[in-house]
């Protein structure tokens, strides 16, 4: 994600702080200001500008436009739990993952709640990749209320500036699994690669800056044959989607979710330069209500009962739609799959929302990765955390079955 021109930001940013006064902002917008970043791309930002950014991203609207996501009148409750038992020590792996919030839920009920990097339970962290899997849920609801037909409807019949280009006759289903088989690269060390150019794409006049990129990407592979992941893409999603409901897809999320499964707080969506939600990217929300999406999600995504999606939509989006290369690994509709039946939502610098229906389990994280995507250790520790906490609630399922 790229954010409007930094320079001429960075004398606004001073501007605003003298005008307003520097003690009337608050903590996360200080903290930002104080470390603003030089360079346009958040993906080259230094560690200590990301810690500052990622909790503040929609506190500067010089910066980032956003539209907010409304908040629910009744909040759902989450009623605490007993301290989940673990064999390791929580406060260090919140230090080594850079954690800066960390909800457990099981059963529905609160069983671990930890925050570090000097952000709490009132904060708002983005989300990254983790919105690409409320896009998905957001389609599903679509074609549950009839405003998408199909899906397999070709994309070029929402998004008609794709008419000619190697979307053509590319279906929304291929979108969702990443398989349109049109060539991007998503290399967040290289500059070069397109997920770093294609916000700093001048789109043609009355285009969609999105749209206006996609359209030049010429064909790798037939469609529906090969998985390539691109960001690009799940926002081509997000344009499809706000077409299809004639309206913006914040205030979608808001009718479908937001409101209806109970989050706490309004969450905020960050827009592109020519006013769309990104969303592949950039959802600001607090981990409970990250926490809370999951146990929406898990709950079969049902508001009085009836689900907002298809019968059977939950079920093929949460399992593997296509192999990724890696054993055990799929890819549904925006999430990532495991052949044990658990799935999650990932975003690149480690936030993450892991389900498992099997022991009822969901755990959501915001965090900071040092390595980002690639960083070595944290992807692993994670995994192990997820497996001690699996392990945690089969003990304690074990132990209830005995006589």
């Amino acid at each position: 994600m790229k954010l409007k021109k930094l320079a001429l930001g960075s004398v606004l940013a001073l501007a605003a702080a003298a005008a307003v006064g520097w003690q009337m902002l608050d903590k996360e917008t200080r903290g930002f200001l104080a470390a603003f970043p030089t360079d346009r791309d958040v993906l080259f930002w230094k560690e200590s500008q990301r810690d500052a950014a990622f909790r503040a991203l929609d506190r500067l609207p010089f910066l980032a436009a956003h539209r907010v996501v409304a908040a629910s009148g009744t909040p759902s409750a989450l009623p605490p739990g007993p301290p989940l038992t673990l064999p390791l020590d929580v406060d260090a792996y919140m230090q080594t993952q850079r954690n800066a919030g960390l909800v457990v839920l099981h059963r529905g009920q609160l069983r671990l709640e930890r925050y570090g990097l000097g952000f709490d339970a009132q904060g708002r962290w983005t989300s990254f990749s983790v919105a690409k899997s409320l896009t998905a849920t957001l389609v599903g609801a679509a074609v549950r209320d009839g405003h998408i037909k199909s899906m397999d409807d070709k994309v070029s019949d929402y998004v008609q500036e794709l008419k000619g280009s190697a979307y053509d006759d590319v279906t929304l289903r291929q979108l969702l699994t990443m398989t349109s088989g049109v060539q991007w690269t998503e290399d967040y060390s290289d500059p070069n690669s397109d997920v770093a150019k294609f916000n700093n794409h001048k789109p043609a006049d009355g285009m969609n800056a999105t749209a206006s990129y996609l359209r030049t990407l010429p064909r790798a592979a037939p469609a529906g044959t090969r998985f390539l992941y691109s960001t690009g893409e799940t926002n081509l999603v997000g344009i499809l989607l706000s077409r299809a409901v004639k309206k913006p897809l914040a205030t979608y999320a808001a009718e479908k979710i937001w409101v209806p499964a109970g989050m706490e707080q309004q969450a905020t969506w960050i827009l592109s330069k020519t006013g769309q939600e990104i969303s592949g990217c950039c959802v600001q929300a607090s981990t409970r209500d990250f926490a809370r999406l999951g146990q929406f999600v898990l709950n079969g995504a049902k508001v009085n009962g009836q689900s907002i999606v298809p019968d059977g939509w939950l079920a093929e989006a949460t399992t593997a739609r296509v192999g990724i290369g890696q054993p055990g690994s799929g890819y549904g509709y925006q999430w990532w799959t495991f052949d044990d039946g658990t799935y999650m939502a990932r975003g690149i610098f480690g936030q993450a929302i892991f389900i498992d229906p099997k022991r009822q389990l969901v755990i959501a994280s915001n965090a900071n990765w040092a390595g980002g995507a690639r960083d070595a250790v944290a992807a692993p520790a994670r995994a192990a955390f997820y497996r001690a906490v699996q392990q945690a609630v089969d003990v304690e399922a074990a132990g209830a079955t005995k006589p």
